[in-house]
């Protein structure tokens, strides 16, 4: 048999993850801002923890959040995508984007809550594994649909493959309702992923 495919195969890998790198690298965004965005973060995270407001706290919370800020900025902000002013983002995110995504959790969560019930009382179930593909890249966003994925009852992320550079969810689903893989994306990823588009790359 000849090697021919396997090869084209495994070259067609290496420009996927080639070109995906160089998109990655592309929407990163500025340091000044990854710095500045992690020292929000960690700022209130510091906030919340001390429970104080007392200047001094804040103070000496300020310079050791800076400090651990300028050495850990790539963790916090390396999937955030490149959009906007800072502040323009910072302000979308309180006042929008993070209220819209607990809006349509809750949702998701009462009707699947409702269609759980309806199934148990019913004994109206028909489990499966679907395949479930998303547009996602970076892995937090890509772990963050998981999760929602699975905080919504009724199905629950098993796996996750990325091929050629495309990401592929195994979702357990407790009332499979199409084998169309793309109806049945849209089913139980919702408005979830489009959220998350606009904040990951």
């Amino acid at each position: 048999m000849s090697r021919v495919p396997f090869y084209l195969r495994d070259r067609l890998e290496a420009l996927n993850e080639r070109v995906l790198a160089e998109r990655f690298e592309a929407s990163k965004l500025p340091t000044w801002e990854r710095v500045l965005l992690t020292w929000f973060t960690l700022l209130a995270f510091w906030v919340v923890i001390t429970s104080s407001l007392e200047p001094a706290s804040v103070v000496s919370g300020a310079v050791v959040t800076l400090i651990v800020a300028l050495f850990m900025r790539d963790l916090l902000t390396e999937d955030i995508r490149r959009s906007g002013h800072i502040a323009e983002k910072i302000l979308y995110f309180a006042l929008i984007y993070l209220p819209q995504y607990l809006v349509i959790m809750a949702f998701r969560l009462l009707e699947s809550n409702l269609k759980v019930a309806k199934n148990v009382i019913f004994m109206d179930i028909k489990p499966g594994i679907v395949k479930v593909k998303t547009d996602l890249h970076s892995d937090t966003g890509v772990t963050i649909l998981a999760n929602s994925i699975t905080l919504t009852p009724g199905t629950l992320t098993l796996d996750v493959k990325k091929k050629l550079g495309e990401t592929y969810l195994y979702v357990h689903w407790i009332e499979v309702e199409t084998l169309n893989r793309e109806k049945a994306g849209e089913k139980i990823k919702g408005d979830i992923e489009e959220w998350l588009k606009k904040v990951f790359w």
